[in-house]
């Protein structure tokens, strides 16, 4: 059963997800894309604060994302 798209910013903790889009200012994307955040990657959420950020573990290393980025980023769970 495939699962269907959602934002970054839904996800549970725990979880793992698939990268699928990214609707982010250039700067924005280049800079995640440096950090190894790219379409295709596994992103596992590590902590998830109703109202600030969001931790996840990117090819093995940890790192924050504000909501508003993590909005813009559509992933496959």
């Amino acid at each position: 059963m495939e699962q269907k798209n959602m934002t970054l910013d839904r996800g549970k903790i725990g979880s793992r997800y698939e990268i699928q889009n990214m609707e982010l200012p250039l700067n924005v994307a280049k800079r995640l894309e440096a950090l190894g955040m790219t379409y295709g990657t596994q992103v596992e959420v590590l902590n998830n604060k109703s109202k600030g950020t969001l931790i996840v573990r990117v090819r093995g290393t940890r790192f924050a994302l504000g909501k508003g980025i993590s909005r813009k980023i559509e992933v496959k769970g």
